[in-house]
């Protein structure tokens, strides 16, 4: 197998997501195509022991910014580096592509060029967050801000699909987000699904959660809108690096505290492992017609290993295969031929 991996996205750049990808090709055992500026990338990678890997580095001379319109961007630099990783996998030159680019560039290039899966209306963004009780999967996270009640249909098709597959949970249940658990609580869209969910032929469906739910594990995915699931992200960052700075401030305000955290130091890096998101591999774009995971922007060499690890397993489960099948499960719920 071998992954496409954008050189030039990200805020670090070559110098994080080359050793980043070389470790994680090591370590799978599978081939790599750095895609980017090639004097650039082959400069960083000369820096790097990489004897024994299947490594091509394949020229792309344009790099999408994050400052770029992402549809124009799509549009108008069809030699940027994640459009010509992404052309690898059409062309079956590799199996998957990670970027840490921008993250709308890679969704509008990725329907460009790979298009969706057929019977898709519309691709989801997910993401994998820890919980008390492991880990949930969340979609969509921004690609459909104002969705119709089938599209939240499919993503929570194809998001218990990929929780079975790629994160190895055997029955995945579903939940949709709401402002309260009771069935006819939430907005028009909300209510508009939950029906739909419930008579959903391919699910385990545990009814509407509330956003407390979710950290708690209640189930292993959480469905939602795209302008919601975003929102609820950020959140989830924002509240992990507030927590994370409160505790350090308080651990070394006083000697005997700082004494106590040097006894509790190992709690202390198993506990930030546990919530880092670097761990996490990425988000993939669900219902895109071929394995893509968009990496974090901030992402080092370990958030990159991770982000191809992922696409690693996503490419190896025949996941999109199964999606094909989600329009007919779609279309028997909406009209009322479900068994």
């Amino acid at each position: 197998m071998r992954i496409a991996v954008d050189v030039m996205g990200g805020d670090h750049g070559p110098h994080v997501i080359v050793p980043g990808a070389l470790e994680a090709a090591r370590s799978l055992g599978i081939g790599l195509a750095l895609v980017g500026q090639e004097a650039i990338v082959r400069a960083e990678l000369a820096k790097h022991r990489h004897d024994g890997i299947d490594l091509a580095v394949v020229d792309a001379p344009d790099v999408v910014e994050m400052t770029d319109h992402a549809v124009s961007a799509a549009r108008r630099k069809p030699k940027s580096s994640m459009a010509v990783a992404l052309r690898m996998v059409k062309d079956g030159e590799a199996e998957a592509m990670v970027s840490a680019g921008h993250s709308g560039a890679v969704m509008a290039t990725a329907l460009m060029i790979l298009g969706r899966v057929p019977g898709i209306e519309r691709p989801a963004l997910a993401t994998v967050l820890p919980t008390l009780t492991g880990r949930v999967l969340v979609l969509d996270l921004g690609a459909v801000t104002d969705p119709r009640a089938t599209h939240l249909v499919d993503f929570a098709l194809m998001g218990s699909i990929y929780a079975h597959d790629v994160l190895g949970i055997a029955e995945p249940t579903v939940g949709l987000l709401s402002n309260g658990t009771e069935a006819g609580k939430g907005n028009q869209l909300v209510n508009e699904v939950h029906p739909l969910l419930v008579d959903l032929d391919g699910i385990t469906f545990s009814g509407n959660i509330e956003g407390n739910d979710i950290t708690q594990g209640v189930v292993d995915v959480v469905v939602t809108d795209g302008f919601t699931g975003n929102i609820t992200l950020k959140v989830a960052e924002g509240v992990a690096s507030l927590v994370t700075r409160a505790l350090r401030e308080e651990v070394t305000r006083t000697f005997p505290r700082k004494v106590a955290a040097l006894m509790l130091r190992p709690a202390f890096d198993a506990l930030r492992k546990r919530f880092d998101y670097r761990e996490s591999g990425g988000a993939p774009l669900l219902g895109i017609n071929g394995p893509a995971i968009v990496a974090h922007g901030r992402s080092d060499e370990r958030a990159i290993a991770s982000a191809i690890r992922v696409a690693h397993q996503f490419a190896s489960g025949g996941t999109i295969d199964r999606f094909a099948g989600i329009a007919e499960r779609r279309r028997a719920v909406v009209t009322g031929t479900a068994q």
